[in-house]
């Protein structure tokens, strides 16, 4: 069998590969870009793009709804035709499929394969009927739902964040199995979307990760949109209720027309035959890499929700970074350097960058809070929404940020001057005695920063 050879080979078209494998075609490299579904990886097809229309969708019902509250009449019922929503959501994701297929098309010394790709040795991989060999390989396979063993073993029809996205008609009853990020944008828009929607969370809260008074404003939103929760339950059986699905939450009988299971993410790594190259990964499965994204083979390296350094679609794209700048640019970029940062989108979104409260204490630092209500944003009283509040965590000795915690209207956008401050390692000064512009969610952020006091 023939063996054609490269300069490297990109496996996977999520974040990171595409804009890697262009950049190293760009550098004169002969490029192959492997994948084996549609381009964009998790973010196009069933992530960010998808549920992100969705959440506009679901959006524009709720404020319809409340047009009233705005002194504006809608004659009649406000109804959602989720036909026309999922084509509006298919024609966004498919022309980001389309623009990255043009973007390869074009880009000279890049070769786009389809299929998917299996190790043979450290340096070939086997992809259909070809064999491909380069002294780089950079893999960027992604993760897929995961699912308890005993729902796959019940026979019953279940979906996840993927197939879900394939439903044709409205759920009439959403069971939701887990009370994440993913999970709770979805119960949000199918609520907003007309559904009964229930959650059932094994923990006692929901958004373990967040400080409780960011959960329990996500909860208390939710809930006025519809959605039960069911927290400190356990799920331990499933099986078909006619058309429709039962589930047994501490003994007792819950059904619903379909069943959401949405409790976390694994790597994609089984395909690749990853001990053919002696690529290791961790107990979670995620391949090991160090700060600059290389496995301890030398050679590969691992970008994006494969290798565990974070789980979003600006990560992958940071890693697709880290890994150019040393590779080409003799510059020493590390994964530490990145500030962690991420955002729920439900309406209103909470955003979050570095530490919570809880970290903040366990750091032993001396730590300084400032916190503000959205009632206090004139942009959030004037919209209606005031729900949420704007924090943000100072060591009171270095006066350097430690983290923030904003939920509220516009705190996806609003949270990144404070996020610049910490990446340039400025202090908070100079946000606090900055002017911003009114009337913004933004301009309330150095009068927080003002307000500073110990935090207890």
């Amino acid at each position: 069998m023939t063996t054609t050879s490269f300069d490297a080979i990109v496996i996977g078209t999520g974040q990171a590969g595409p804009a890697l494998a262009v950049r190293l075609a760009g550098h004169g490299w002969k490029t192959a870009l492997v994948e084996r579904g549609p381009f964009g990886g998790t973010c196009v097809n069933n992530g960010c793009t998808p549920t992100k229309t969705l959440v506009a969708s679901a959006r524009a019902a709720w404020v319809a709804r409340h047009a009233a509250d705005f002194g504006v009449t809608i004659a009649g019922p406000v109804t959602v035709d989720y036909a026309a929503v999922r084509e509006r959501m298919d024609k966004v994701v498919q022309a980001s499929r389309d623009s990255l297929g043009h973007w390869f098309a074009t880009t000279a010394n890049l070769e786009t394969i389809h299929g998917e790709a299996r190790f043979t040795a450290p340096d070939t991989v086997r992809v259909g009927e070809r064999t491909l060999q380069a002294p780089r390989l950079f893999l960027n396979t992604g993760a897929r739902p995961i699912v308890p063993g005993w729902i796959a073993a019940s026979g019953v029809p279940y979906l996840t964040s993927e197939s879900l996205m394939a439903l044709a008609d409205l759920p009439e009853r959403l069971v939701i199995l887990g009370a994440g990020y993913i999970a709770l944008e979805y119960a949000q828009v199918y609520a907003r979307f007309g559904c009964a929607v229930t959650v059932i969370e094994h923990g006692p809260r929901l958004l373990p990760r967040e400080d409780d008074q960011a959960a329990q404003v996500i909860r208390s939103v939710l809930e006025r949109d519809g959605v039960s929760f069911l927290l400190g339950a356990d799920a331990t059986a499933l099986e078909r209720d006619g058309s429709g699905i039962a589930l047994t939450v501490d003994g007792q009988r819950l059904a619903g027309s379909h069943l959401l299971v949405a409790i976390g993410r694994q790597p994609n790594v089984e395909a690749l035959d990853l001990a053919r190259a002696g690529v290791t990964c961790d107990a979670r499965g995620h391949v090991r890499v160090d700060e600059q994204l290389r496995t301890d083979v030398p050679g590969i390296w691992a970008l994006g929700d494969v290798n565990g350094r974070g789980a979003f679609t600006h990560t992958s794209y940071n890693d697709y970074e880290i890994v150019v700048a040393n590779l080409l640019d003799d510059d020493p970029r590390r994964v530490a350097d990145r500030v962690p940062a991420y955002a729920l989108y439900t309406d209103p979104p909470l955003a979050r960058i570095g530490m919570a409260r809880a970290q903040a204490r366990a750091s032993g630092r001396k730590v300084l809070v400032g916190h503000l209500p959205m009632t206090r944003v004139g942009r959030a009283r004037e919209r209606g929404e005031t729900d949420g509040y704007l924090e943000a965590l100072v060591d009171a000795d270095t006066q350097r940020i430690l983290g923030a915690t904003l939920v509220g209207i516009e705190a996806d956008e609003a949270i990144h001057g404070l996020l610049d401050a910490m990446a340039a390692d400025l202090p908070y000064t100079a946000i606090s005695r900055t002017m911003h512009i009114h009337p913004t969610v933004s301009e309330l952020i150095p009068t927080m920063l003002q307000s500073l006091e110990p935090l207890e």
